[in-house]
């Protein structure tokens, strides 16, 4: 899967935009603060609708005065000898909109699984050093690349979980009462219905993806550390408090909706107190956490700052050899923004062979003597929101 073409219309610091990518290595450069990333996040954004520098899409839309009503990404995707016209509509003040060949999607979320993309930038270390929030969001975007239909489960148990804590914070304000119980019973199957499908189906991922995840690391680090990837519900052990901290949960292993479903009505049972006392729903998939661990030590608060660097590149480089093998458009559009510059010398070089035979590669550097130079085989150069081929 490659990207041909990308235009993009009043997004982030870009009035309007055209570039031609080619298969193999893009590497755009340029001074910090001039969009070269702004273009890549908007590839990502077709592959997941999320991006990985802020949350929401508002700040997605160029900042203008008077303030500019939609932003516009459309790309033209090639796989297997096929081409998709992709077109997203961001709107401030309306619903989002997606156009497939030029066709209206009756849902924005259709469009996902025509492009997909794994993306290494410096915030990856969040994931390895930060909150269970940063490891979640990893996890459910992998999740909804190899499966697109999580999209909507993610967006129905959304749902359900707001009016659930509307109700948890009326009760708790009024006084728990034999209707608002009821009531609340009935959002608990729904709770637990689409939850369920959550936990269940990460704990699944986890397991396909632990194997790849040592291969890439003693590939990247060339350490004997062995790294393990487990998933902690707040199913199991003591719930968790309101600050999101996952120390009280204990490890998940059944993948079983089943006996997920089962673990959940019996958690819910037995905390219901404590959240009508607290007016919030303690127990959950948006509760949860993955634990990574580097031998037998966490690597949060243990991994030096070279090993952090190594897990982060592991786990997409994983992510990569799941959707490869998982999905129906092989090899993933690899997004590296902005990394060389973070990296040593020896893991410079053993990136660059391990990523060097994707389809597509899109690097991002602010000066092009950080990237290796197997990995500068089509050069842009980016300037205040102008894109011009390099030499």
């Amino acid at each position: 899967m490659f990207i041909k073409d990308l235009s993009l219309a009043n997004f982030r610091n870009y009035e309007t935009a055209e570039v031609s990518f080619e298969p193999g290595v893009n590497l755009l450069v340029g001074p910090n603060g001039q969009g070269k990333t702004n273009l890549v996040e908007a590839i990502r954004y077709l592959s997941t609708l999320s991006s990985h520098r802020v949350a929401g899409y508002l700040p997605l839309i160029r900042n203008a005065q008077p303030p500019i009503a939609q932003a516009i990404i459309r790309a033209l995707a090639h796989h297997d000898g096929r081409d998709a016209l992709l077109e997203l509509e961001l709107n401030r003040e309306t619903q989002n909109r997606a156009r497939i060949n030029k066709a209206s999607a009756p849902r924005v979320r259709d469009i996902l699984g025509y492009v997909n993309t794994v993306t290494f930038a410096p915030e990856d270390l969040d994931i390895i050093k930060k909150d269970p929030a940063n490891r979640r969001a990893f996890i459910d975007e992998l999740l909804v690349q190899v499966s697109p239909r999580f999209a909507g489960v993610f967006t129905d148990y959304e749902r359900v979980l707001k009016q659930r804590n509307t109700l948890l914070r009326t009760a708790r304000q009024t006084g728990a009462k034999g209707t608002s119980l009821s009531t609340l019973d009935a959002w608990d199957e729904s709770l637990v219905k689409f939850g369920s499908e959550i936990v269940a189906a990460r704990v699944a991922l986890v397991d396909r993806i632990r194997p790849l995840l040592t291969e890439a690391y003693q590939a990247i680090a060339i350490a004997n550390n062995e790294p393990k990837v487990l998933v902690k519900s707040s199913l199991l052990g003591a719930a968790v408090s309101e600050d999101d901290d996952a120390e009280g949960l204990e490890y998940i292993e059944t993948s079983s909706i089943d006996e997920v479903a089962e673990l959940y009505r019996a958690k819910l049972a037995s905390v219901r107190p404590k959240e009508l006392e607290r007016g919030i729903t303690m127990v959950g998939p948006h509760r949860d956490d993955l634990v990574l661990l580097l031998s037998t030590l966490p690597a949060k608060g243990y991994a030096s700052h070279g090993e952090s660097w190594s897990y982060a590149l592991a786990l997409r480089l994983a992510s990569i050899s799941l959707l490869r093998g998982e999905t129906r458009s092989g090899d993933p559009i690899l997004i590296l923004d902005d990394v060389f510059a973070e990296l040593d010398a020896g893991r410079r070089a053993r990136l660059a062979e391990l990523v060097a035979g994707n389809e597509q590669v899109l690097i991002t550097a602010a000066v092009g003597e950080d990237v290796p130079e197997q990995l500068k085989a089509r050069v842009l150069n980016v300037k205040a929101g102008v894109v011009s081929d390099g030499e």
